[in-house]
C-alpha cells in the first residue's frame, strides 16, 4: 500500500480560504518548507496581497478565485493544478464562516443553510473533487479544518457546532475509506486564537460577537502556532490536531469523566454568554 504520509519531496499544496487568517498562516508555513502554494479565495484583493507576500519569499504561488459553495470553482482549480503542476499533494479545506450565535428558536433556516453550505458542504466538495486525483496519483493528503466547537458543542452556537462536528465525522469516515489508496487525512480542531473569523459572525444576541472577539484577541495561541501544529501533524500522518491544551483536557474529560466536563462547560459558557 502506498504511504499516505507526505514527504518533503512532495511540495504542492492548495488551500481554500488561503488569503487571510489561518489559511494565510498555513500558506506561509508551507512556503517556508519549500512547497509550491496555490491559494483559493473569494477575496481577490487579499488573494493578490498574499501572492505578493509569498513571492517575496521566493515561493512559486498561484491564486484562483474559488467559492467552495460551487463545485465548478473547485473543479476548475483542480484542472489548473494539473495543467500547471501536474497535480497536487496536499489539499487544505479551510474556507469557513463563524455562523450565527443565538438560541435555536431565533436562528433562521437561511442562516443554517449559509453556514452548513460553506463549513460542511464546502469541505465535502473539496474532498469529492480531489479524491479522484489523489487516487490516480496513489498519494495525497487532506487537511480538514474543523473546530473544538465540533467536539465541545457550546450553547447558542448550534449551526456552527453542527457544521464543524460534521467535518469531524466526514474526516473520520474518509480516514479509513481512503487509506488503502495512499491518501492521508488530518482533522484540525482549534479553539480560540487570533484570527479574523468574527468578520463573518452574526448574532441574535447583543454583545456576543464582541465578547468572542475579545477572547480570541487575548489568546496566547496564534494562527502561526496552529499552522506549525498542522504541518507537524501532517508530516507524522497524525489524524487528530487539537491545538489547545485546555480543549484537549476538556475532550478527555467529556469522554471519560462526563460529569466533570458538564461542570466546566457551564462555567465557561457563563463567562462567554451570560448577559451583563
Amino acid at each position: 500500500m502506498p504511504n499516505s504520509k507526505v514527504t518533503t519531496q512532495q511540495k504542492r499544496i492548495f488551500i481554500t480560504g488561503g488569503a487571510s487568517g489561518l489559511g494565510r498562516a498555513i500558506a506561509f508555513k508551507y512556503a517556508q518548507q519549500g512547497y509550491k502554494v496555490c491559494i483559493g479565495d473569494i477575496n481577490e484583493e487579499r488573494g493578490q496581497e498574499t501572492v505578493t507576500a509569498l513571492e517575496a519569499l521566493g515561493c512559486e504561488v498561484l491564486y484562483f478565485h474559488c467559492d467552495t459553495t460551487k463545485m465548478k470553482d473547485l473543479i476548475s482549480v483542480k484542472d489548473q493544478l494539473i495543467q500547471h503542476w501536474g497535480g497536487v499533494d496536499v489539499v487544505v479545506n479551510n474556507a469557513g464562516v463563524a455562523g450565527t450565535a443565538g438560541p435555536i428558536d431565533d436562528v433562521s433556516m437561511s442562516d443554517w443553510d449559509w453556514v452548513l453550505n460553506i463549513n460542511l458542504l464546502g469541505v465535502v466538495r473539496g474532498c469529492k473533487v480531489f479524491t479522484p486525483l489523489f487516487k490516480a496519483q496513489k498519494s495525497g493528503y487532506f487537511i480538514n479544518i474543523s473546530s473544538a466547537a465540533g467536539l465541545m458543542n457550546a450553547p447558542l452556537m448550534s449551526s456552527y457546532n453542527a457544521s464543524k462536528a460534521g467535518v469531524i465525522s466526514l474526516s473520520e469516515t474518509l480516514r479509513f475509506e481512503l487509506e488503502r489508496f495512499g491518501i492521508g487525512i488530518s482533522v484540525v480542531c482549534p479553539a480560540f486564537f487570533k484570527t479574523n473569523l468574527t468578520e463573518t459572525m452574526k448574532s441574535t444576541i447583543d454583545g456576543v460577537t464582541q465578547r468572542i472577539a475579545s477572547v480570541m484577541e487575548s489568546s496566547k495561541v496564534t494562527a502561526d502556532d496552529v499552522a506549525n501544529m498542522i504541518f507537524e501533524s501532517m508530516t507524522n500522518n497524525k489524524f487528530w490536531v487539537i491545538t489547545h491544551k485546555p480543549e484537549r483536557k476538556l475532550w478527555l474529560l467529556k469522554r471519560y469523566v462526563p460529569f466533570q466536563f458538564q461542570r466546566m462547560m457551564k462555567k465557561q459558557m457563563n463567562r462567554l454568554f451570560k448577559a451583563k
